[in-house]
Protein backbone atom coordinates (compact mmCIF):
# COMPACT_ATOMS: atom_id res chain seq x y z
CA UNK A 1 0.00 0.00 0.00
CA UNK A 2 1.43 3.84 -0.92
CA UNK A 3 2.26 6.02 1.33
CA UNK A 4 0.04 9.43 1.76
CA UNK A 5 2.00 11.92 -0.17
CA UNK A 6 2.60 15.37 1.92
CA UNK A 7 2.05 17.47 -1.73
CA UNK A 8 -1.37 19.08 -2.06
CA UNK A 9 -3.18 20.36 -5.47
CA UNK A 10 -2.98 24.24 -5.43
CA UNK A 11 -4.86 26.77 -7.50
CA UNK A 12 -2.97 30.10 -8.15
CA UNK A 13 -5.22 33.34 -8.62
CA UNK A 14 -4.14 36.54 -10.11
CA UNK A 15 -3.85 39.19 -7.79
CA UNK A 16 -4.55 42.16 -9.75
CA UNK A 17 -7.71 40.61 -11.72
CA UNK A 18 -8.72 37.70 -9.51
CA UNK A 19 -8.91 35.19 -12.62
CA UNK A 20 -7.67 31.77 -11.30
CA UNK A 21 -4.87 30.67 -13.94
CA UNK A 22 -2.86 27.73 -12.87
CA UNK A 23 -3.11 24.80 -10.94
CA UNK A 24 0.52 23.19 -9.07
CA UNK A 25 1.69 21.76 -6.27
CA UNK A 26 3.45 22.33 -2.78
CA UNK A 27 4.79 19.96 -0.66
CA UNK A 28 2.45 21.05 2.66
CA UNK A 29 5.36 20.21 5.59
CA UNK A 30 8.24 22.03 3.64
CA UNK A 31 6.51 24.94 2.78
CA UNK A 32 3.96 25.88 5.08
CA UNK A 33 3.24 29.91 3.63
CA UNK A 34 0.40 29.71 1.12
CA UNK A 35 2.62 30.30 -2.12
CA UNK A 36 3.01 33.59 -3.73
CA UNK A 37 4.34 33.12 -7.64
CA UNK A 38 5.43 35.89 -10.44
CA UNK A 39 2.94 34.49 -13.70
CA UNK A 40 2.18 35.29 -16.89
CA UNK A 41 -1.76 36.34 -16.82
CA UNK A 42 -3.52 35.71 -19.92
CA UNK A 43 -6.28 38.68 -19.00
CA UNK A 44 -4.12 41.16 -17.57
CA UNK A 45 -1.64 40.50 -20.32
CA UNK A 46 1.69 41.05 -18.24
CA UNK A 47 3.61 38.96 -15.89
CA UNK A 48 1.43 39.77 -12.36
CA UNK A 49 2.22 38.22 -8.96
CA UNK A 50 -0.53 35.06 -8.31
CA UNK A 51 -1.26 33.98 -5.22
CA UNK A 52 -2.29 30.37 -3.25
CA UNK A 53 -6.41 29.91 -3.43
CA UNK A 54 -8.01 28.90 -0.57
CA UNK A 55 -10.11 26.45 -2.38
CA UNK A 56 -9.10 24.11 -5.41
CA UNK A 57 -12.66 23.39 -7.46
Amino acid sequence: MAKKSARIKVGLECSVCGSSNYVTERNKVNTTASLVIAKYCKQCKKRTEHKERKKLH
